[in-house]
C-alpha cells in the first residue's frame, strides 16, 4: 500500500509530463539567454572599465613625461622614470614616443632610449598626446595586460556559471512543484470520476485546488450530488407509482374476481365502485404523463408576451364551476396588465393546477383570493386560501412528485400538481413558493420576470 501510494504521488501522467517539459524548456531558455547576456555584459563592462583606467594612466604618465621633457629641454637626457613607474604601478604596458613615433622609454626599458617604433601596441591602447607650448613633441601609449584581463573574466564567468546552475536547479524544482500542484487535483478528479462511474456513489473530490481547478472540483461534487439525488428520486418515483397504482389495481382485481365468481351481483353500485377505481388509475397515469411532458419539453418554443392578469382571470373563469361546487368564495385583485414572456398554454396549466388544488383541499365556505403585484421587475401572482393549510413538517415536500401529506391521504389526487407548477415556472426563469402559517390557510406565490418591451 505504501509503495503504491508513493508511486501515485510522484506519477505525473501525460499532461503532467508535458507541463514539466514545457516549464523546463522555458526555464533552460531563460537561463541560457540571461547567462549569455551576463557574459557579454561582463566582458563589455570589463573592457570599458579597463579602457577608462588605461586612459587615466596614459594622462598621468603623459603629464609626468611632459615635465621631464621640459626639465631636460628635449627627450635626450629626460628622466622618464616617474612616467614609466606609473605604467608599472597600474600593471600595464606603457611606451613614451617622440614626435616621429620612435620609442623614447617604456616598461621594461628602464627609461632608456630603445630607438624602436612604438606603434605596434594593438588597437586597444589608450593614447595621451604630449604638447609643449602648442607643439606636439610626443605621446604616451598604454595597452592592457592580457593576463590581468583574463583573470578578471575568468572569475566573473565562474560566478555567472555557478549562478546559472543554481537558477536551473531552482527552476526545475519550481517546475516540478507547480506541475504537481496543477496535475494533482486533476488526478484526484479523474480517480473520483472513475470510482463514481464504477458504482461508488459516495466518491467525491477531496483536498484543495487552486482557482478554476477548485471551481471544477466543486462543480464535479455538485454534479455527483445531483446524480445521487436524481437516482434517489427515480427510485422513490418508482416506489410511489407502484404504491399509487397498487391500491386501485388490487381493488379492481378483487371486485372483478367477485363478479366473475358470482359472489356479488353486478349491480350499479358495484360497477360504479369499480369505475371509480379505473378513473383513479387513469388520473395517476394522466398526471404522470403530464409531468413527463413538462420535464422533457426542452426550451420554450411558443414564448410570447402574455398578460399574467388575463391568464389568472381566464383560469378563475374556467375553474369557476369546480370552485363553486366545492363551496368556495373566490375574489381576484388583478387591476392592470402585467406582461411576461411565457408559453401561454403552460402558464394556464400552472395557474390552473394551483386553483384545482384549492378546490380539492379547501372546505366549503373557505375563501380563495388572487392578487398580482410587481416589484423589482418581478411579477408575483399570489393564490391564497383559508383552508386547513399544510403541516409545517410537510412544507419542504409539497413540490415533490407523488408526495402527499398525511392529512391529504383520503382526498383523491396524485400529488403531482405542484410538481408540474414548479417545473413550468422554473422553465420560465421564475420560482414558486408555498407558505402555510398555522391557522391561516395556504398561500402559493408564482414569481416571473416582467417582460421588457422596447
Amino acid at each position: 500500500m505504501t509503495r503504491g501510494f508513493g508511486a501515485n504521488r510522484f506519477r505525473l501522467g501525460a499532461l503532467g509530463t508535458r507541463l514539466l517539459l514545457a516549464f523546463a524548456v522555458v526555464a533552460v531558455s531563460s537561463v541560457l539567454v540571461l547567462t549569455g547576456a551576463a557574459l557579454v555584459g561582463v566582458d563589455r563592462g570589463v573592457q570599458a572599465g579597463e579602457q577608462a583606467d588605461r586612459q587615466q594612466v596614459a594622462d598621468s604618465a603623459g603629464a609626468a613625461a611632459a615635465d621631464a621633457y621640459q626639465a631636460a629641454g628635449g627627450w635626450a637626457g629626460a628622466d622618464l622614470t616617474r612616467a614609466v613607474s606609473i605604467g608599472d604601478a597600474a600593471s600595464t604596458r606603457l611606451v613614451v614616443l617622440d614626435a616621429a613615433g620612435s620609442t623614447v622609454a617604456g616598461t621594461g626599458t628602464a627609461g632608456g632610449h630603445s630607438g624602436g617604433n612604438g606603434g605596434g601596441m594593438g588597437s586597444g591602447a589608450s593614447v595621451a598626446e604630449i604638447v609643449i607650448d602648442g607643439s606636439h613633441v610626443g605621446s604616451v601609449r598604454v595597452s592592457r595586460s592580457p593576463m590581468a584581463t583574463s583573470r578578471v573574466l575568468d572569475i566573473a564567468w565562474a560566478w555567472i556559471l555557478i549562478a546559472a546552475i543554481v537558477a536551473l536547479a531552482i527552476a526545475f524544482t519550481a517546475s516540478w512543484v507547480v506541475t504537481r500542484f496543477l496535475v494533482g487535483p486533476l488526478q484526484r478528479m479523474t480517480d473520483a470520476a472513475r470510482s463514481f462511474t464504477a458504482g461508488n456513489r459516495t466518491s467525491r473530490v477531496t483536498g484543495r485546488a487552486p482557482g478554476e481547478l477548485g471551481e471544477l472540483a466543486t462543480a464535479f461534487n455538485g454534479m455527483a450530488d445531483e446524480v445521487v439525488r436524481s437516482d434517489r428520486d427515480r427510485r422513490n418515483l418508482t416506489a410511489d407509482v407502484a404504491h399509487e397504482l397498487r391500491t386501485p389495481l388490487a381493488a379492481l382485481q378483487a371486485g372483478l374476481e367477485e363478479l366473475r365468481d358470482g359472489f356479488v351481483p353486478p349491480d350499479a353500485e358495484r360497477l360504479a365502485a369499480l369505475h371509480d377505481q379505473s378513473l383513479r388509475l387513469g388520473r395517476v397515469v394522466a398526471d404522470l404523463a403530464e409531468l413527463s411532458a413538462v420535464e422533457t419539453a426542452g426550451p420554450l418554443v411558443r414564448e410570447e408576451l402574455v398578460d399574467l392578469a388575463t391568464v389568472a382571470r381566464e383560469e378563475v373563469a374556467l375553474h369557476e364551476s369546480q370552485l363553486r361546487a366545492s363551496g368556495l368564495h373566490v375574489s381576484a385583485d388583478l387591476p392592470e396588465p402585467v406582461l411576461v414572456r411565457a408559453d401561454t398554454d403552460r402558464l394556464h396549466q400552472a395557474v390552473g393546477n394551483v386553483l384545482a388544488n384549492a378546490a380539492r383541499y379547501c372546505r366549503p365556505g373557505d375563501k380563495v383570493t388572487l392578487s398580482l403585484s410587481v416589484r423589482d421587475h418581478e411579477a408575483a401572482l399570489e393564490i391564497a386560501d383559508t383552508g386547513p393549510g399544510i403541516a409545517t413538517e410537510d412544507l419542504p415536500f409539497v413540490f415533490d412528485r407523488l408526495w402527499r401529506g398525511e392529512a391529504a391521504r383520503e382526498i383523491p389526487g396524485s400529488g403531482i400538481g405542484l410538481a408540474v407548477v414548479r417545473e413550468i415556472v422554473s422553465r420560465h426563469g421564475g420560482s414558486a413558493e408555498v407558505e402555510s402559517p398555522p391557522g391561516e390557510g395556504t398561500r402559493v406565490t408564482v414569481r416571473l420576470p416582467v417582460a421588457i418591451v422596447e
